[in-house]
């Protein structure tokens, strides 16, 4: 005869921790390599660096591409932080829901306002 102790853990998605843990490291590793190619591309710039620096740096098609994509990267990075705390901590399903809500379109302006400033160099 079996004794059953405590309660049954009930599992709600295999994996599931898993993934975010993963996409927080990738998305970070991302944005380490982002911020070394910067870093490089400012110390190849001559002479003073103000704004002509800074659009000469990003105006290559390829800088504005790999920039988005590490907006993007943040944007998921951000979204999945957030998303956590707000499960961890955040008990009222009615008041956890508008917060992430709110972070989503929050995170959604940003990426928009990214791509704005991105493309009008």
């Amino acid at each position: 005869m079996s004794v059953n102790y405590g309660s049954k853990r009930v599992v709600v998605g295999a994996h599931y921790g898993m993934r975010d843990w993963l996409s927080q490291r990738v998305t970070a590793v991302l944005m380490a390599v982002f911020t070394v190619v910067l870093l490089l591309q400012l110390l190849l710039v001559q002479g003073p660096i103000g704004y002509d620096a800074w659009a000469g740096i990003f105006s290559a098609q390829w800088m504005k591409v790999l920039t988005f994509t590490i907006f993007i990267a943040l944007g998921w990075h951000a979204w999945v932080g957030a998303r956590d705390i707000w499960m961890d901590y955040v008990k009222p399903v009615a008041m956890r829901l508008t917060l992430q809500v709110l972070t989503i379109v929050w995170l959604v302006g940003c990426i928009g306002w990214a791509i704005q400033v991105l493309w009008r160099l």
